[in-house]
């Protein structure tokens, strides 16, 4: 007999979901034990791990990843890193196990209320109603997923997994097919704005289409600027037309963006802000316009013009239609480019002085070295809020996964993601640097990256404390009630979790750790943790 489970497995397969992320449950272990040859479990030690690592996995993989969590407990634990992956835009089938169909109405233990759990964050929440609907709804799950970039739901009941299925239905397509063009005569409209304008500029975003940017951008002769907190970098930061991050304030983000009379974002929103600061995005006269494939993003996105397709189509063609006068005829230089890094290297009057024997490293000192020694290719994972200007201004993205971050903002996405990252990604070197207390979020997932052999390199700037809300706390004008943690030592975590780890006090310790360790990154197979001790930055405004 043929059960839901059997024709799930085959939905599974058919859509490339061969890999499970989960820690289970009791709800889960009719579906999970006996898994056939073909279907791979990988374990995390906590949920936020579980869906963070599959998120890892579908970013390399650029398709979706599958992860199972166990009712209540396990869907309340994931809601972060399930949030996160709704904002990174990344497809996730997730599976929640339930109670038995059969006396849910009486509300036995574990029983999940959990519709609404994760609230507005998944694309799709979907609760079966009859057992035989599962295999249809784990495969729409999937399609939901790729369509709108984000986790998608499937609530199953224990009993459902061995209910027969013969001659059921698969309430899904098998095959999904997405144009991605777009009429020239759409077109029209940006093309003439384009044309026209005496100095545009663009906006990056994480949805950009890295090559087709580069050659509308090269097409427009533009600067190119990175959306600020992105999810990851959508433009090359060593070419000569990038001008940075965006400031993520009104104020600043008008000065940063004066002098360009027509700003396009590419795969960003107009434009994503962190404190409130009142008045206009832009300066009067400034026209706005927006490419983008995420329906929300264009809807809320107040600008002149928007066009909801893929964001790499339009690129392209806007390379081939505009005229090719376009680049140098009467523009001048839009204002106040930085000088780009190159090859890794930032400009000299960027780098800090090394420390004087006896001084504690700065997070930059570590980024420095990192930059100059990490290979092109390198897979950058970042989560350290108070050290990220100096990242973006140090450690330039070479490739499209040259700079990932949590744009959600929350906690304990760099740990698991770069083990998910690795796992998909063998034969590239990745790196996640962390700082000390973001690392505790998602300490679990070194466990994992030991057990599994994945071989990458967690770079941890330990400074004890909570610094980007120390200064915010200073800025109010009033005391922090937070204590700093300095017993914590992230090296000793690492190794009760069976990860290697190395503890870095000097510059002359940090420069021969990194000379070791990452000549042959990309073929390690063990995990290192380098807990680095840094000093706050005394210059750091959030």
């Amino acid at each position: 007999m043929t059960t839901v489970r059997d024709a799930t497995f085959d939905v599974l397969r058919r859509y490339g979901l061969t890999t499970i992320f989960g820690n289970p449950g009791s709800t889960e272990v009719t579906l999970l034990t006996g898994l056939p040859d073909d279907l791979r479990f990988v374990l995390a030690l906590h949920e936020g791990s579980v869906v963070g690592m599959a998120t890892g996995w579908a970013i390399g993989h650029e398709a979706p990843a599958l992860a199972v969590l166990h009712t209540t407990a396990g869907l309340g634990n994931a809601v972060g890193a399930i949030a996160t992956a709704r904002v990174n835009r990344v497809p996730l089938v997730i599976l929640v196990g339930q109670q038995d169909r059969r006396h849910l109405a009486l509300e036995p233990f574990l029983t999940g209320h959990l519709s609404g759990l994760a609230g507005d964050y998944p694309v799709r929440v979907d609760q079966p109603v009859r057992a035989q609907d599962v295999p249809g709804a784990v495969a729409r799950a999937f399609h939901e997923a790729t369509t709108f970039r984000g986790p998608a739901l499937v609530v199953v009941p224990m009993d459902d997994w061995e209910a027969p299925f013969s001659g059921e239905t698969v309430a899904a397509p098998a095959r999904m097919v997405r144009p991605a063009g777009i009429p020239d005569d759409d077109l029209a409209p940006l093309v003439e704005l384009l044309s026209e304008a005496r100095s545009p500029a663009i906006v990056a975003g994480a949805g950009a289409g890295w090559e087709a940017l580069v050659a509308l951008a090269e097409r427009l002769g533009c600067p190119v600027f990175q959306e600020s907190f992105g999810g990851r970098a959508g433009f090359p930061q060593d070419h000569p037309l990038y001008a940075g991050v965006l400031p993520a304030d009104r104020v600043r983000l008008r000065e940063a963006l004066a002098g360009h009379d027509v700003v396009l974002a590419v795969g960003a929103p107009v434009f994503r802000q962190y404190p409130y600061v009142p008045g206009p995005l832009v300066a009067a006269g400034t026209s706005v316009a927006v490419i983008t494939d995420d329906p929300a993003e264009a809807h809320r996105s107040p600008a002149d013009l928007a066009y909801l397709a893929s964001p790499s189509a339009v690129c392209a063609r806007l390379a081939a239609l505009l005229p090719s006068s376009s680049p140098a005829a009467g523009r001048a230089p839009a204002p106040d480019i930085p000088e780009p890094p190159s090859a890794g290297r930032a400009p000299m009057a960027d780098i800090p002085e090394l420390p004087a024997a006896g001084r504690p490293l700065r997070a930059a000192h570590v980024l420095r070295e990192l930059a100059l020694r990490l290979p092109a290719d390198t897979v950058l994972v970042e989560e350290t809020p108070s050290s990220r200007p100096d990242l973006h201004r140090l450690v330039p993205a070479r490739t499209p996964l040259g700079f990932l971050s949590a744009a959600m903002g929350g906690l304990g996405f760099a740990v698991p993601a770069a083990v998910g990252l690795r796992m998909a990604l063998p034969d590239r070197p990745v790196v996640a640097v962390v700082g000390d207390g973001s690392a505790l979020y998602g300490v679990h997932g070194l466990w994992s990256a030991t057990h599994y052999r994945v071989g990458a390199l967690f770079v941890v700037l330990s400074n004890g404390r909570y610094a980007i809300m120390d200064r915010l706390a200073d800025k109010q004008g009033g005391k922090a009630p937070w204590p700093p943690f300095t017993e914590v030592d992230m090296g000793g975590l690492a190794r009760s979790l069976g990860c290697p780890a190395r503890r870095v006090d000097s510059y002359d310790e940090l420069t021969a750790a990194l000379d070791e360790v990452l000549p042959s990154l990309a073929a390690r197979e063990e995990p290192l943790l380098l807990d680095v001790t840094v000093t706050v930055d005394p210059d750091f405004q959030p």
